[in-house]
């Protein structure tokens, strides 16, 4: 080979490695006492990662909700830790302190968790997990043993019931045909309360021909904890590999899921491990042929696409369920609904994947009765929505949390994000039959909600904005502005479908004010005097809101709010600043905010992203959205306008050498920033 074969080979190694590094987050410092798991999810089912070998902290179903003791409000629900496992090595139970070389992988392109280690000097272990994306409540575990002296095995697949879940039946049994055997390990429970029953059901998967396979042995050792085990004999330097299907679900999804789970199993044991992996793979390449492409940047990069994976890992098209500050990555705000979803989570999804988007819009209308109870209650007109929404879409806010009664700019921001989903994808059915009742019942709510006290005066008292430290205060800067933006958008879609908008929404909106201080900044409500603010809230009326629109008042604004931010507000209050100083072709202040909005939050091994700087409480889906909004609306100039997602002049940092987003609204544009 010539030199220049062996430098050109060399470079593009070196290419490949480094595509391939963006893709993977790895953990290899594992401080179990340190640690944050990564989540593997397919916007049904989240399985959280843990620091012991073989098995997972936590695995929560979406949308099933309930009471925990944990206040007097309702939790989303974890479920039977059914992907657990335990390995014993020639009768040794296996555990952090017999191995070595531990490194967990995760592969954001497969969706994919690879945990490796070495169990002494006897056998060296891979164990590969995935949240399978064509399934929505099933799991696939894949265990590789390696034999480095002659040793016997005893791998267990275990079901294990958390404290909180009642009445607990563990249940065994083997479907037997000519041609294969399918083992059935169950478990089935009720939720608290008893409001749900949720079952969890596992099958293993051995690659042997029928009537070779190990001799499996199930055991019950207590209520909550039963598996089902083999014994295997290797000899030096012999692989042996199985694999385990798990899946779960509740009667928030299937009136009978004790025989669904079963059912699932069953199906995913037959269709085997190459097939499963197989469409899981492909489903998750479709889905990155949305992706969002940084040269120059590899940090950058990955943090990114880790950001991208969050989002796409907890939601899913097709289904009528949103998404949680945490998304299914835990408890974290009892798993409950706010604005988070429309006004940061929503847009990239919105932008990159509409049909998910839909999931969450669907999930709203068909909480629109609840809302409209909700304004009925409170001596208002049309339909508000819940700060904190759960099963039924009624508040579930902690009653200690002056949020829920107040804090009525989420309605806006729900009929905001319906009217986005329109203008990306043009359509008129679904405008009708799902965006315009809702549109209609906000514009109602708010006409009802403003005090008429004179022209220009058309006041919005008594709330709390974005910036939730300044409670029960009056025109809020956020809160008026998503009101007028929303009121607009509503009269919009009634002339889209051929009504007649009533007069009174585009009255009140032009009378609604939108305060400022002597010296012409924007004052964030009617009593504020410039005290450190939580997070963003004026500026968010220049992004995404569009109510300013002069450059000079929007450079105005961020000067004033810009050195006000708490350093341990949430992380999206940066982003929006960084989205804007973009805007403004100021990219290196827009950069610095960028990684400020996120770096200081990540926390290990993985550097999953906490709320705050220096929290513990991960995953902050709501700052990964945030982050997103930065690149895709800021750094590559994209909006969502009357004319589809369009693209003005973009604000490269010099740090990235080129910028490219793919697979855009429905037509799966790309679009190109240099």
């Amino acid at each position: 080979m010539t030199r220049i074969a062996i430098l050109v080979s060399f470079v593009f190694l070196a290419f490949q490695l480094a595509a391939q590094s963006t893709w993977n987050v790895e953990a290899t410092d594992i401080d179990p006492d340190n640690y944050y798991g990564v989540t593997l999810a397919n916007g049904m089912v989240g399985i959280v990662s843990s620091p012991e070998p073989m098995r997972v902290n936590d695995v929560v179903l979406n949308g099933v909700y309930d009471y925990y003791q944990r206040g007097r409000v309702s939790n989303i629900l974890k479920t039977f830790n059914h992907v657990n496992m335990n390995l014993d090595v020639d009768g040794h139970r296996v555990g952090r302190g017999q191995i070595s070389n531990y490194r967990q992988t995760l592969d954001m392109k497969k969706a994919e968790l690879i945990t490796t280690f070495d169990v002494g000097d006897k056998v060296s272990v891979t164990h590969r997990m995935m949240s399978l994306r064509h399934l929505p409540f099933t799991a696939l575990t894949t265990v590789t043993i390696t034999a480095k002296q002659d040793v016997r095995i005893t791998p267990m697949s275990v079901i294990e019931a958390p404290v909180h879940l009642q009445d607990v039946r563990n249940y065994y049994a083997e479907i037997d045909r000519p041609h294969v055997s399918i083992p059935l390990m169950t478990s089935v429970g009720l939720s608290p309360s008893g409001k749900h029953k949720v079952a969890a059901s596992n099958a293993f998967i051995f690659e042997e021909p029928h009537g070779s396979e190990p001799r499996l042995i199930h055991e019950d050792w207590d209520y909550n904890v039963h598996h089902t085990k083999f014994h295997k004999s290797l000899q030096t330097g012999q692989s042996y590999t199985f694999s385990v299907v798990s899946s779960a679900c509740s009667t928030e999804h299937y009136e009978d899921p004790h025989n669904e789970a079963e059912r699932l199993s069953i199906f995913a044991a037959l269709e085997g491990r190459e097939r499963l992996e197989k469409r899981h793979y492909a489903a998750w390449e479709e889905l990155w042929e949305s992706d969002i492409i940084i040269e120059g940047d590899e940090e950058a990069q990955k943090d990114v696409r880790f950001a991208l994976y969050h989002l796409y890992s907890f939601a899913r098209a097709g289904t009528a369920y949103s998404l949680s500050p945490m998304g299914l990555s835990g408890l974290g705000y009892n798993g409950h609904i706010f604005w988070d979803t429309e006004l940061w989570m929503y847009p990239p999804l919105a932008i990159l994947q509409p049909d998910i988007a839909k999931s969450l819009l669907e999930y709203r209308y068909e909480r629109l009765d609840a809302a409209k109870m909700n304004a009925f209650s409170h001596g208002y007109d049309g339909a508000m929505y819940p700060w904190e929404s759960a099963g039924d879409g009624s508040e579930d806010t902690p009653v200690w949390a002056l949020t829920g009664p107040f804090q009525h700019h989420i309605s806006g921001c729900i009929a905001w994000a319906h009217w986005k989903y329109y203008q990306i994808t043009e359509d008129k059915e679904w405008l009708k039959e799902r965006g315009w009742p809702i549109l209609k019942e906000v514009a109602k709510f708010w006409v009802s909600r403003v005090d008429r006290v004179g022209p220009g005066q058309y006041n919005i008292d008594n709330v709390i904005g974005a910036n939730e430290w300044e409670e029960n205060i009056d025109n809020n800067a956020f809160t008026n502005g998503m009101a007028k933006t929303v009121l607009a958008y509503a009269t919009q879609a009634v002339e889209e479908l051929g009504m007649v908008a009533d007069p009174d929404w585009m009255h009140v909106a032009d009378n609604i004010p939108i305060l400022q201080f002597e010296d012409g900044v924007t004052r964030e409500n009617r009593t504020y005097e410039g005290v450190m603010i939580k997070q963003a809230d004026v500026n968010l009326l220049a992004y995404p809101l569009d109510v300013i629109t002069d450059r000079d008042q929007i450079k105005k604004d961020l000067d004033f709010y810009t050195p006000r931010m708490a350093p341990d507000g949430p992380a999206m209050g940066n982003s929006v600043l960084a989205a804007l100083y973009a805007r403004l072709g100021e990219t290196d202040k827009s950069y610095e905010l960028f990684k400020k909005s996120y770096e200081p939050n990540k926390v290990p091994p993985f550097g999953v992203i906490s709320e705050t700087a220096g929290g513990t409480n991960p995953y902050f889906a709501t700052g990964a959205g945030g982050m997103l909004q930065t690149v895709l609306a800021g750094i590559g100039g994209l909006k969502i306008t009357d004319e589809g997602i369009i693209q003005s002049e973009g604000a490269l940092p010099k740090q990235w050498k080129k910028l490219t987003i793919t697979g855009v609204g429905p037509d799966k544009k790309t679009f190109v920033i240099e």
